[in-house]
């Protein structure tokens, strides 16, 4: 008679909690309000000293400050709903909304950009004149407070998407000061007013590399694609290694969070052997095996004894046991 399915799916309660409580770090959060006070305040001093001084790089450098402001304080509160546990419609909790608004703080970065630009061009066409000392107070100051904001974030965790987002537009803020300062010296020395367009474009640069970090790594994980780094394949091709598997299919992996990585995989045990009689014995090895080498914490593990249950579809990240050849 031949054996039957085993299509539980099968959890090593030893090895990770099932009650996906998030783990969101309050520092995190305490770090992102600080960071969004300091920025949103000095924003409207750079706005108003760029529109007394006439100068785009100040304005410039604003609106950079209003999207960080944006992002920040979006992050703040995605941590804040990132704290509700997981429910019955929600079975992965929220954690992902730290995602999506991260995906949504890099789209406000293009658009930022675009407008930046446009005013740019406009600028070198009809020079406007800058008032250099004005304009290098308020450079220098915004200097001092991104420097601030970016020691704040500097002690949040770094593997977080929004920190590390976050600590991106702080930079690129710094920076932009930076850029403001220089433009305010060489019209205070030389009174070329188009070094401030010029610039200008320095900064809306800066934003458009912080604009395709976030949305990139923010993408990656909303479409769930694969954890950076992570090959299916390589796994697959690990775990048929372990005494008593003889195939691995059907694997799939994607991230929660950056942080929280998944995976489902079927696995078909070899006939005779301690796993087929003992699948939870080559179920916890599996699993024992994916946290210790890949890092993952939580993953479904379908046993099988004989064909795929799933005939005609088990995945492209495939493995078999190599048996070695014979001699007749």
């Amino acid at each position: 008679m031949t054996p039957s399915h085993d299509h539980g799916h099968d959890h090593d309660h030893g090895a990770h909690d099932h009650s996906h409580v998030p783990d969101v770090g309050a520092g995190n959060e305490k770090r992102m309000a600080v960071a969004a006070a300091l920025t949103g305040l000095f924003m409207l001093v750079e706005a108003g000293g760029g529109l007394v001084a006439g100068s785009l790089a100040l304005l410039a450098d604003a609106g950079h400050m209003l999207t960080d402001f944006a992002a920040l304080l979006l992050a703040w509160f995605a941590f804040r709903v990132a704290r509700r546990p997981a429910d019955w419609k929600r079975t992965y909790g929220f954690d992902r909304f730290s995602v999506l608004v991260a995906f949504v703080n890099g789209i406000g970065l293009f658009v930022i950009a675009a407008v930046i630009a446009v005013e740019a061009v406009q600028r070198f066409r009809n020079p406007v004149p800058v008032l250099g000392d004005t304009m290098l107070v308020i450079a220098v100051a915004g200097l001092l407070v991104n420097l601030l904001s970016f020691w704040v974030l500097h002690g949040a965790d770094k593997d977080n998407l929004n920190v590390r987002g976050a600590a991106l537009h702080v930079l690129g803020d710094l920076l932009g000061s930076v850029a403001a300062i220089a433009a305010a010296v060489v019209i205070l020395l030389t009174g070329w007013m188009p070094i401030d367009p010029l610039l200008s474009v320095l900064v809306v640069l800066l934003i458009l590399r912080s604009a395709w970090y976030v949305v990139k790594e923010s993408g990656r994980i909303l479409l769930e694609a694969a954890p950076r780094g992570f090959d299916t394949r390589a796994v697959a091709a690990d775990l048929v290694a372990l005494e008593g598997i003889e195939d691995v299919h059907h694997l799939h992996a994607w991230s929660i969070t950056e942080k929280r990585r998944m995976m489902t995989l079927h696995a078909r045990i070899e006939p005779g052997s301690d796993g087929a009689r003992n699948p939870e014995r080559i179920t916890a090895a599996i699993k024992a095996r994916l946290k210790d080498r890949f890092g993952i914490a939580h993953a479904t593990v379908e046993i099988e004894h004989d064909d795929c249950a799933d005939a005609g579809d088990c995945g492209e990240a495939t493995a078999r046991r190599q048996e070695p050849a014979t001699t007749a």
